[in-house]
């Protein structure tokens, strides 16, 4: 049988294979040139603006710029409040991948404690996209030094420079210039958020806060080209900042000093006025803290130190403390009963050293009994009453005077009611009157109340500002200022704000400044320990209030009561008589009476009178 011959090859099958191939591979080429077509589209057409922006976030970033705080000057120039250069590390939250790994890096570089993540977790909250978020406030040298080495590994930071507040005196001015801190929570959400884009403090107490919106100043805004790694290359275009404006004071850095030092450790406060205008020349709280430590943010640690320490550094007695103000409103209501016709210069009260209401058997004892075992003299007239500080005369004046006529004369002197000065948290004080008590307790006045408020007792409470401002009104025969511790602002005079004056005759202010005067020159006051080599003339009251109770039986024996139920001193004071040029009110809290704070203020006019005060 023949062989087969193989088939041949089936040539039209193979063109329609090769032909079906050709199809599927341009129609394949032809999707994806579509698909590009279509994605190149997307790109610059559909979602060019979308792109554009990321693009330009990625290389243009609009940033704040925020303004100089306003800086703080005394008197004579000397700066109290400093803006100090420094570096804070900061976090642009977009350009990293991995955060935890970032802190964790950063955290094996330099110190970040737990309120550092705490509150840069804040921050974060309400930042703006590409904004960076503060992560350490204050960097150090060598914080520096470290972070420029291993930058390369740490995509996302940035060092930023910025100016941090300095208060150079520490401790010495915290209470009346306060300080500023971080922005909290709380305070952000009430913030205009644009006015404060880029500010991290705000004033917290004292003039710092009083004052925030003149020290703050007005934020810019600037357009800044960055590379991939965030760190700007060039600034594009700006609006410059205004800064905040310069505050100049009234209050003098050496005679706040010597008012410090003269406290020494003795808790208490001193305030020192100058009685042509109200400012504040001094204006001492002890013990008192450094404002520093607030800055960037206290730790824990020290402010519990603080907020525990039984002696309030924290608290401002000058404006916060409320005492009794003992004898020191015995001027005031010896004027007050002139002026109402109840005495006269020449009435004479009979002082055995006790007083009893007529048809009541209780004895109120002045002061000098438990010394003289009687009174300061058998009769004694107003000028004696203040310069021996008779208690006696003091209870007869008073239960002739009464509560509600006490409390209207000593109103136009500023009691009971803020002095309105210009820094934070000033209290009232307490003017007691039989409406006061009713609304206040819900019980009638007695008569015994009103003894022991016309020695300034009971009730009746005041701060040290409210009796150095009452004690303006004496030097000036009843002119006075609204305290204030700024005298300009920029260029612009404040301060000088008088008050309502109080109406008596020349008279009646001679006769009661001469019992003042008579407190420190009169071999008989009760100041007289400080009169020794003045070659000027004081005018001034001692006073001296119980923190506890005494029964009527007992005695006050200061070595057996513990130190902090101890009588608290005051002295007010003016000189020099014929044209004062400063007012002095000194609080010794617990000191024992009024010798803890008498030789204090000898010391702050002295430094005023004698070490050649001038104006700034």
């Amino acid at each position: 049988m023949a062989s087969r011959r193989p088939a041949l090859s089936d040539t039209g099958r193979e063109s329609a294979i090769n032909s079906g191939r050709v199809i599927v591979a341009g129609a394949l080429v032809l999707l994806a040139f579509v698909t590009l077509g279509w994605r190149y589209y997307s790109l610059q057409i559909v979602d060019y603006q979308q792109f554009l922006v990321q693009s330009e976030r990625n290389r243009v970033r609009l940033e704040a710029v925020p303004p100089k705080r306003g800086l703080i000057y005394d008197r004579k120039g000397r700066l109290l409040a400093s803006n100090e250069p420094s570096h804070r590390l900061s976090i642009v939250l977009e350009r990293v991948d991995d955060l935890d790994e970032l802190l964790a890096q950063l955290k094996a570089l330099v110190v970040i404690s737990e309120d550092d993540i705490r509150r840069f977790e804040q921050r974060r909250r309400r930042r703006r996209p590409y904004d960076p978020v503060p992560l350490k406030l204050q960097l150090s040298d060598e914080d520096m030094a470290v972070l420029a080495v291993n930058r390369h590994q740490l995509t996302g930071i940035a060092i930023e420079a910025q100016l941090t507040r300095h208060y150079p005196y520490g401790d010495l001015l915290s209470h009346v210039v306060g300080y500023v801190g971080r922005i909290n929570e709380r305070e952000a959400a009430t913030l205009d958020e644009a006015a404060y884009q880029g500010t991290l403090h705000i004033g917290k107490i004292g003039l710092e806060k009083r004052y925030e919106a003149l020290l703050h100043g007005t934020v810019g805004y600037q357009n800044v080209e960055t590379n991939a790694h965030g760190r700007i290359l060039r600034v594009l275009d700006q609006q410059p900042p205004t800064d905040g404006a310069n505050l100049y004071l009234y209050l003098d850095v050496d005679l706040q000093r010597v008012a410090a030092e003269a406290l020494g450790d003795q808790r208490g406060a001193v305030v020192a006025l100058d009685p042509k205008n109200g400012g504040v020349l001094a204006l001492v709280s002890n013990p008192s803290f450094d404002a520093n430590l607030f800055v960037n943010g206290i730790s824990r640690r020290d402010y519990n130190a603080l907020r525990n320490n039984p002696d309030t550094p924290l608290l401002n007695r000058a404006v916060q403390g409320r005492y009794p103000p003992g004898s020191t409103v015995k001027p005031m209501l010896g004027l007050a009963g002139l002026e109402m016709g109840l005495v006269t210069a020449e009435t004479m009260i009979p002082d055995p050293g006790w007083y009893s209401l007529p048809g009541d058997s209780r004895r109120y004892r002045d002061w000098i009994l438990r010394i003289r075992g009687t009174g300061h003299a058998d009769e004694v007239n107003l000028q004696m009453a203040i310069a021996q500080s008779c208690d006696v005369y003091y209870y007869d004046l008073a239960r002739e005077m009464g509560i509600d006529r006490m409390a209207d004369a000593l109103a136009p002197f500023g009691f009971g009611a803020p002095t309105g000065i210009d820094i934070t948290s000033e209290k009232a004080g307490i003017l007691p009157s039989s409406e006061w008590k009713q609304r206040a307790m819900g019980q009638p006045w007695y008569p015994g109340e009103t003894l022991s408020a016309g020695i300034g007792q009971g009730y009746m409470l005041a701060t040290p500002l409210q009796l150095a401002q009452a004690t303006v009104a004496l030097a000036n025969r009843g002119e006075s200022f609204t305290p204030s511790v700024v005298r300009r602002i920029g260029n612009k005079q404040v301060g000088g704000l008088p008050r309502e004056p109080v109406a008596a005759s020349e008279d009646h202010w001679a006769t009661v400044i001469a019992g003042m005067v008579d407190v420190v020159h009169n071999r008989r006051g009760t100041a007289h320990a400080i009169a020794g080599g003045l070659n000027y003339t004081i005018a001034g009251k001692t006073g001296t209030s119980q923190v506890i109770g005494i029964a009527q039986d007992e005695e006050y024996d200061e070595d057996t009561i513990a130190e902090r139920h101890r009588n608290h001193g005051w002295f007010i004071a003016f000189a020099p008589v014929d044209a004062p040029s400063i007012v002095v009110a000194v609080l010794a809290e617990n000191g024992g009476g009024s010798s803890a704070a008498y030789p204090v203020a000898r010391q702050v006019i002295d430094q005023w009178l004698l070490a050649g005060a001038v104006d700034g």
